[in-house]
């Protein structure tokens, strides 16, 4: 457990880093423009769906991005956070508020926070992190050409799920039980076939177990018990992110 511990800490770190430079690099060019208006602060509205606590790590990023840029936030650069608190339906109220002070660029997390804010606006610049399948959910037109007012990083790989696959077979010897969690997503149907085919592929008998709000967890944590599995995986989801940081 402390082993597996540390490797979630340690990729947490290089996912933020990732997420805070591609962001950074985005919303460069982007505050740019309003920096060149000395009238004018430039201001960033940010969207996110759970917590700043379960968030912390993505904030953090972002901070240290405007500070290598040079922004000193309060003074030469104003954000404005929003957070959902794991209730969905509050996004799309929270992401009027922010076209509402007229922020210069919106940046949000996961898809329904990204949804969120592209009804809110089709004018504003939106940079988007954590989204699955942005052209399935109609966030671009496609990866070559988004086009629009969204764009962003897409944490779709058809290939992950075999590849997480394969590094527990490696650290644990004679796994053959894995549970796959996951809640209704965008990406969610892609990541399932991919996943159940690399572990016929590997020989390992994959659960699938859904779980739609962090009240049924308790019930799925039974059912991993019961099926012996040694490994759980996850997908990406606004309720299993609020899991993983209450457990």
């Amino acid at each position: 457990m402390k082993i597996g511990n540390r490797q979630q800490a340690a990729g947490n770190s290089r996912k933020a880093k990732f997420i805070g430079l591609a962001l950074c690099a985005s919303l460069f060019a982007l505050c740019v423009s309003a920096q060149a208006q000395p009238a004018r602060v430039p201001r960033i509205g940010v969207l996110i769906n759970g917590t700043s606590a379960t968030h912390k790590f993505i904030i953090d990023e972002l901070q240290q991005g405007l500070r290598d840029l040079g922004y000193v936030e309060g003074k030469s650069i104003i954000v404005e956070y929003r957070y959902g608190e794991e209730k969905l339906d509050r996004l799309p109220q929270l992401a009027k508020e922010l076209v509402g002070i007229n922020v210069d660029v919106i940046f949000t997390q996961a898809t329904p926070g990204t949804v969120a804010a592209k009804q809110a606006t089709t004018s504003i610049p939106i940079v988007f992190t954590g989204v699955g399948d942005p052209v399935e959910a109609g966030l671009v037109n496609s990866f070559a050409k988004p086009g629009g007012n969204v764009t962003g990083v897409s944490i779709l790989s058809p290939d992950l799920g075999s590849k997480r696959l394969e590094l527990l077979k490696e650290v644990i010897p004679g796994l053959t039980e894995v549970a796959f969690l996951w809640s209704p997503s965008a990406s969610t149907t892609a990541a399932l076939k991919t996943t159940q085919a690399a572990a016929a592929s590997l020989r390992l008998r994959l659960h699938s177990l859904e779980v739609r709000n962090p009240g049924e967890f308790g019930a799925t944590s039974e059912a991993i018990m019961k099926k012996r599995a040694r490994a759980i995986l996850t997908n990406p989801s606004p309720v299993l992110n609020t899991i993983r940081a209450d457990n």
